[in-house]
């Protein structure tokens, strides 16, 4: 959740340390810090809230001197966003830095014992004990004293670290956290993220579990906890810094819902050769496939929801069992998991902490897994038998808009082939696939034809609560809906399967209550309608989302978002785009800080 970056060359490195810290603030922070080497001394300075506050100290970095060091955006787990409590941290003799990525599960016990053999503490950080950890171990070998500090730490952490006594040099570890090293000339870089690299440098080194890194300006090196070298492939960065900017939109999350139609088309296009759906990188044929008794598909967040969205078309499609657990449950449910389980892990990063756990605990009782992830060579990547990258290009917004429609089409996208592969999809193949291939256009579609939700969003922005219902499909569409609404507007939003309203939630319905109906599946339409009616007996103003020819529907919302028509079971990939740009614009309206909300990250790499 928090972001780290390293620099080492003959530039100032307080300047390019700011920069990267800038390029990692969606991923969510409340206060950062830098430090840099310089004399044989190190120079901290922290800063609480946003990144700007610590520009303003530093004047842009001019004022710290020092050609290597570190630096750090933390969001709190451990203690206030304080100062104090800021990355990075020195040792008591202040030889050696430290910042962190993670959480150490044991650190109370090593506190207990460094305040014993007499350190002292100066946060209520679980990082702090690593820092006094490598002062103890230190003697004249830095690679030793890391290899004794990680063996005493449990948990999950990517560590910078410098030292007074190793002028112009970084060291880097990694387990159970993201850490990417840049290749430069005359400069090396480390950080949490490619995003903090790309204005630098393209050429990275992925980090595995158990690595450690020693940079200098002039070299990499990498070697385990044996100190045994090890080669590692250096990887080139397809997309540039300009992938990264705003492009002259106001927010990256309204770039990034605009990117939606490209977006979806580089996942469908390189996989569609000879009027088939080819995955040149599954493993999985007929012979797997006639194997696999269910389907059980895990994730957090949005990803979640895009798994519950693309269920039905697996299950409708193939004709497997299909189940959706949250991640965070799954890995404690002792669950009823086998070698005839077919485990699907969605995660934009590839790198969310509760997902990695739940794929390991299912991988371990003999489940096939397959993931569906953005970022190349993340941890899911890595430990899944099967990948299928959705392409999306970087998504910088906190709050996910094409990571979901990407990963929902990759999920329509393998239905579609496991039916193929299966010998179910018969007759309609050519059709189905032709509307997967229309997508991209339906998004455009659905984009220009709701240029009423600026409006929209003035009308409904000052709601206590908003609720959003549906049936099928749209019920999974309305969950991601409602939580965009939420988690980047801070209105109360909840998504309700339509047909249990009746069973509860129908209370909490009264006059000018904002109702927002998706009614998008034309088999239970009337189902839908009759729900409409029911709430607005009771004095709710409807919202509608339906297709633009729906009379029914039109006759009775007070409010219409539309979607163009098309075949309902891919609908949810269209739906969901008005229902970005009205959480968009409704936050606007509200004054939000729409790319970084409150109290969230992009990236949640600890439990």
């Amino acid at each position: 959740m928090c972001g780290i970056v390293g620099f080492t060359g003959e530039q100032n490195a307080a300047p390019v340390l700011l920069d990267g810290l800038k390029k990692l603030e969606y991923r969510g922070y409340d206060s950062a810090g830098i430090a840099c080497m310089y004399n044989g001394e190190i120079s901290v300075i922290k800063a609480s809230g946003r990144i700007a506050n610590l520009c303003e100290r530093t004047d842009d970095g001019r004022s710290v001197q020092g050609q290597a060091g570190i630096g750090h955006t933390r969001w709190a787990t451990h203690g206030a966003p304080t100062e104090e409590n800021a990355h990075p941290h020195l040792s008591n003799d202040g030889r050696f830095a430290v910042v962190h990525n993670g959480i150490i599960e044991n650190y109370l016990t090593l506190r207990e014992e460094l305040i014993r053999d007499g350190y002292h503490f100066d946060s209520e950080t679980d990082t702090e004990v690593i820092v006094h950890l490598i002062e103890m171990y230190y003697r004249g070998d830095m690679r030793e004293a890391l290899a004794k500090t990680t063996n005493r730490l449990s948990g999950s952490y990517a560590l910078g670290v410098i030292c007074t006594e190793e002028p112009g040099r970084l060291y880097a570890v990694r387990e159970a956290s993201p850490l990417i090293l840049g290749i430069g000339i005359g400069e090396n870089f480390f950080a949490s993220d490619v995003t903090a690299l790309v204005s630098h440098t393209r050429n990275v080194i992925y980090l595995d579990d158990g690595e450690f890194a020693e940079l200098t300006p002039d070299s990499v090196q990498i070697f385990d906890i044996t100190g045994r070298t090890i080669d590692k492939k250096i990887t080139r960065i397809s997309w540039n810094v300009q992938a990264a900017e705003k492009g002259g939109f106001e927010h990256f999350m309204l770039k990034e819902i605009m990117e939606q139609p490209g977006a979806v088309k580089a996942t469908i296009a390189p996989r569609v050769r000879d009027g088939r759906i080819v995955f040149d990188e599954l493993t999985i044929d007929r012979e797997i496939l006639s194997g696999i008794r269910k389907i059980v598909i895990t994730a957090c967040g949005s990803a979640y929801y895009a798994g519950c969205a693309g269920r039905y078309a697996l299950e409708r499609l193939c004709r497997i069992p299909v189940e959706t657990e949250l991640a965070s449950e799954l890995r404690y449910s002792d669950p009823l998991i086998d070698a005839h389980t077919l485990l699907i892990v969605i995660s934009q990063s590839g790198e969310t902490a509760d997902t990695i756990a739940a794929m390991k605990e299912c991988k371990a009782r003999g489940a096939r897994t397959l993931a569906i992830v953005n970022v190349v060579g993340s941890s899911v990547a890595k430990l899944a038998d099967d990948t299928v990258y959705t392409w999306a290009g970087p998504e910088i917004a906190v709050a996910t808009t094409k990571g979901y429609t990407t990963q929902v089409t990759a999920l329509y996208m393998l239905a579609l082939y496991f039916a193929d592969q299966l010998g179910l999809a018969g007759d309609a193949y050519a059709e189905l696939l032709k509307a997967l291939q229309q997508l991209p256009r339906r998004i455009q579609q659905a984009i220009d034809m709701n240029a009423s939700i600026p409006a929209l969003a003035k009308k409904y922005h000052k709601s206590k609560a908003l609720f959003f219902i549906g049936r099928n499909t749209d019920y999974a569409v309305a969950l991601e809906g409602a939580l965009k609404m939420k988690e980047i507007s801070y209105l109360h939003s909840e998504a309700y399967a339509a047909g249990e309203l009746k069973h509860g939630t129908i209370a909490l319905i009264e006059d000018h209550q904002p109702v927002i109906a998706l009614c998008c599946n034309p088999h239970i339409m009337e189902k839908t309608l009759s729900n409409i009616v029911e709430v607005k007996a009771r004095g709710a103003e409807v919202l509608a989302l339906t297709f633009r020819n729906n009379h029914k529907i039109l006759a009775e919302a007070d409010d219409l978002l539309f979607i163009p028509d098309m075949d309902p079971l891919f609908s949810a990939v269209i739906e969901i785009v008005p229902l970005q740009l009205l959480a968009y614009y409704v936050a606007k309206e509200n004054g939000c800080d729409i790319d970084k909300p409150k109290n969230l990250a992009k990236s949640v790499t600890v439990e």
